[in-house]
Order: structure tokens, then sequence, then C-alpha cells
């Protein structure tokens, strides 16, 4: 198109220059004085703020959390083996390609959410007959989900939690959630616009920007609808997929809390399971959208979260206030039906206990 545009004779200085700067890159946007202004300071500090337009300054949280929120939007879930084989190989060819920081980020995160669809997918399709086999195939599993939380958000470390729990590991799920909740604390951590931005500037602004996601990234515990993740929810999760709805999003602050109370409960620690329920209980009553976000309300859930470990520990009262409290919020994950039933389930406990 441009030579049949130019005449001949500045035809081939053109191109000569043309190709100069092809040959130079990305580098040769630093000839512009106007972009070699903006580019240099930007390239030797990372954590400084960079003019997105005239009068605007943009740090990095701010930019992290707009990479973070497309790459959510990005992300698909394997629905089964085949799909997870197929999103493994895609990213194998890509990586070996020359990609741009964001492209590696991008293929660093659908791998740890591919590795987690894909060990669960596995626990609940394979029956092992011998105690060999049951312990290879569990060697596997662990694998692949420590790799997906050294690859992922810090959010993806509570899967492993997960999976420790529903094969009855209540210590380590314990020392899990211990260290999540951990790091969960961090004034730096950003997740969705909740962020502390000069502690996360002067936190992560120098690191690599796979390592900020690895230690400052919270994102929410996606629960396919296809996938048994652990029993409790197993109900929540039938109702809401026959409603038309793909998967339960927990907040990984309730996640951390449901899964301490179980766990405390199944090793028959009574006080730490009480203290645990608590805090579930006055992080959902006292919340101000930081633990569940104004922008991505999941109230539905979270509050029946609260009244299934109420009605597991035995707290039955507490467990019928909780349900109704899930009923009054918006039905984002549809599981009305779930509530109901868990409702009746309670009064016929409590009416059981009144003709004792």
């Amino acid at each position: 198109m441009f030579t049949s545009k130019v005449v001949d004779n500045a035809r081939e200085s053109h191109l000569q220059q043309l190709y100069q700067y092809y040959r130079m890159g990305v580098s040769c946007l630093l000839l512009s004085p106007t972009l070699r202004s903006i580019l240099e300071p930007a390239l030797s500090s990372p954590s400084l703020e960079i003019p997105a337009a005239e009068g605007e300054f943009m740090s990095v949280a701010d930019l992290d959390m707009c990479s973070f929120n497309e790459l959510s939007k990005t992300v698909q879930c394997a629905r089964d083996i085949v799909d997870s084989y197929l999103y493994l190989k895609s990213i194998n060819t890509l990586s070996q390609s020359l990609l741009s920081p964001h492209q590696l980020l991008t293929l660093q995160y659908c791998t740890a959410e591919t590795l987690v669809r894909l060990a669960f997918i596995i626990v609940n399709s394979t029956s092992c007959c011998t105690h060999k086999n049951s312990y290879n195939l569990d060697t596997i599993i662990c694998g692949m989900l420590k790799m997906a939380a050294r690859l992922g958000s810090v959010s993806h470390l509570l899967y492993l939690s997960l999976y420790y729990y529903r094969t009855g590991r209540f210590e380590k799920t314990l020392h899990i959630t211990y260290s999540t909740k951990k790091r969960l604390s961090q004034a730096f951590i950003m997740y969705y616009e909740i962020v502390n931005r000069e502690m996360y500037n002067e936190t992560g602004g120098n690191l690599p920007l796979s390592r900020r996601m690895n230690i400052a990234w919270v994102d929410d515990v996606l629960l396919v609808q296809n996938i048994p993740f652990i029993e409790e929810l197993c109900l929540e999760q039938y109702v809401s997929q026959q409603s038309g709805e793909a998967f339960l999003i927990v907040s990984p602050f309730v996640m951390v809390e449901m899964l301490s109370v179980l766990s405390h409960y199944r090793l028959g620690n009574r006080t730490q399971c009480l203290q645990s329920l608590t805090d579930l209980q006055t992080l959902l009553l006292y919340d101000d959208w930081t633990y569940v976000p104004l922008t991505c309300s999941f109230k539905d859930i979270c509050w029946q979260i609260l009244g299934i470990s109420q009605h597991i520990v035995g707290d039955l009262h507490g467990a019928l206030r909780s349900y109704e409290e899930s009923l009054r919020q918006i039905p984002d994950h549809k599981i009305k039906e779930a509530t109901v039933f868990r409702i009746e389930c309670v009064k016929q406990q409590l009416q059981e206990n009144i003709h004792m």
C-alpha cells in the first residue's frame, strides 16, 4: 500500500527509514520528544505515577486494577478433562511465543485457573481401588493445586485448603487457611477497587507484574457448578445450576472463615470453632463493602454460608436468622430453593428439640 502511494524519487528513502524504525522495535518511540518525556521516567522507575492524559495520573495500583479486571473477564473455565487438556496445550504453545508482560500474565492466570478446575474434575471422576493408586493421585492433585497457588493470586491458595478439607485433613486445612488469612490481612492487597494505593505502590511497585499478582491480588473463589468442591455447598451449587447460573462466587474472606469454623468443628476444637464462627458473623454484620464489595455484591451466598456453619455447629436459632437474611439479599445466585429447604430443616429440628 505504501509503495503504491509514494512517488518513485522519495519511496526508497522512506522505505529505508521505516525499516530502521522496524528494526529498533518499541524503542523507536523514544525518538519522539513527547513520548520520551513520558517513557524515560517510567522505564527507570516502575512505581512512578504515569500521566495517562493531560492533567491525569495513574499509579501502579490503578494500572494493575485495570489489568486484573480485564484478566478476570478474559479467562474461561474448563468444563471437563478434554477442555482442560486443550487449554493447557494451547497455553504451552503460546508460552513459547514472544509475548508482552500482560500476555504472559494472562497465560499464568489461565494456567492457575485450569489447574484448579482439572484437579477437582479428577477428584470427582476417579475412583482408586488400591492404596498406592490413591496415594499417587493425591500427590498429583496436591501438586497441581500447589502450582496453581504459586502461579495465581492470593485466593488460589484456598482451593488447596478446600481439597484438604474435602479429604479429611483438617489440620492441614487450618494451616492453609491461617496462612491465607494472614496474607489477606496485608495492607497492600487489592480486592476489586479496594486497595491502599500508597501501600500497594510502595510494596509492589518495583516487583514484576506476575509477582504483584501472586502476593497482592485477591480474587473471588469460583465454585463451578458441575464440579463439587465441598459437600456443605453441593445443594447450593445444584439449585443455582438448575436456575442457569454458571458458578457460585464466594468472597475469599468468607471462605477462609467458613473453612476455619468447619475444620475446628471436625477436630472437636469447640472454643476455636465458636471464635471463628463469631469472626464470620462479625465480618458480615459490620462489612462496609470491604469483604463483599458493593460492585459485586453476592451477599446471598455469604449469609447462606454463615447459616450453614451455624447449623452444623448446632446454633439453630442463629442459622435460622442467617438463612432468612440470605433470602432478603439480592438473589444473585438464585439459591432461594436451597435456603427454603434449609429453613424447613432447622424448623423441624427446633420442633423436635421442643418435644424431647
